[in-house]
């Protein structure tokens, strides 16, 4: 059944599934401007996920051959997945960050075989054991949900109002999930009337419930050092001072007190970070920071692929201990192990 839901002042959101994914389904938002409706993401590319979609959009009045324009908040394909076939529906524009819109042109590069190349050779790096790495080594290529996504035609310049006429949203960078998150400020009155500035459509940057993941994914051509934590830490901060009426995320469901909601987060990654320095008291790969670290779960009923995004994050947090000089990498060490300061 599509569920629909009416924020008030000309903004509703859709829930439009995820095929096999547990967080169900993604937020889509429809806002209401002058010229037609815009899109806050889509949802996933799937025949399903888009009939959804198409069903809540006449369930709002509207449909996909009306839509105006698609604003993304992060390219993974949960937010971007539909945009090109709502594009094709509706001639709408696509308007995403630089820095996103150059991982979805690198992505439509991408062979499925340098995928896995990349992800065995990092796995690899992470003292990953070659049981697990094997599979990546000799899988068979295949084309990957995300691969092709669509191509932005427009870019979202932090700081600035979007072109959406009769509204006023501004864009705000968010870094940490991906490099190039936005969220997006709807600098108008609450139409509840609730204390705040406004209300924030924040993708998965600021959740109710769940924390976002983290995860260290670097260019292989690109030699920059990245600190995704550190990127993410700072943006929840920005977010926090902004003294947002109400949240309206990409999953599960709109709340408020985003302040409350930005120092549970910012207390969360600092427990984090102080309980992986207990681990480094002894040398370990990132591996073995994973297997270590506290999850959902126990490391062994962690199913393969959610291991190598937990290897990820516990990357980033120790690229973030790496940074601040509270650990650093032991000389020589192959594959690389860190160690507390």
């Amino acid at each position: 059944m599509t569920q629909v839901t009416d924020h008030g002042g000309g903004v509703r959101s859709i829930r439009v599934p995820i095929p096999d994914n547990p967080l169900g389904h993604t937020l889509v938002y429809v806002v209401d401007t002058d010229r037609g409706p815009v899109l806050v993401d889509t949802g996933w590319d799937d025949p399903a996920s888009l009939d959804v979609l198409s069903a809540g959009l006449t369930g709002c009045g509207t449909s996909v051959a009306e839509i105006h324009g698609v604003v993304v908040t992060h390219h993974h394909p949960d937010h971007h997945g539909l945009s090109a076939a709502v594009r094709e529906a509706s001639g709408a524009w696509i308007a995403m960050h630089a820095a996103d819109a150059s991982v979805v042109r690198r992505m439509r590069e991408y062979r499925p075989e340098r995928w896995f190349t990349y992800m065995a050779d990092k796995l690899a790096a992470a003292g990953a054991p070659e049981a697990h790495v094997a599979p990546l080594r000799t899988a068979r290529p295949r084309a990957l949900p995300g691969l092709s996504p669509a191509l932005p035609d427009r870019e979202i310049v932090p700081g600035d109002l979007l072109d959406l006429p009769g509204r006023r949203l501004r864009a705000i960078w968010t870094p940490g999930h991906t490099p190039g998150h936005v969220c997006l400020h709807l600098e108008e009155d609450h139409p509840a009337r609730l204390a705040g500035r406004g209300r924030l459509f924040s993708g998965d940057h600021l959740l109710p419930e769940i924390t976002p993941h983290i995860g260290l994914y670097e260019d292989p051509d690109d030699a920059t050092v990245t600190d995704p934590l550190g990127d993410y830490l700072d943006s929840l901060e920005r977010v926090g001072r902004l003294g947002i009426a109400e949240v309206l995320p990409a999953h599960q469901y709109a709340f408020t007190d985003a302040a409350a909601r930005v120092r549970a987060l910012l207390a969360h990654h600092e427990e984090r970070l102080t309980g992986l320095l207990g681990l480094l008291r002894v040398p370990l790969t990132a591996w073995q920071l994973a297997e270590r670290m506290d999850w959902n779960r126990p490391w062994e009923r962690i199913p393969y692929s959610s291991r190598n995004i937990a290897v990820s994050e516990a990357e980033a947090h120790v690229r973030r201990l790496v940074k601040l000089g509270r650990a650093e990498t032991v000389p020589g060490s192959d594959p690389v192990t860190y160690r507390a300061v």
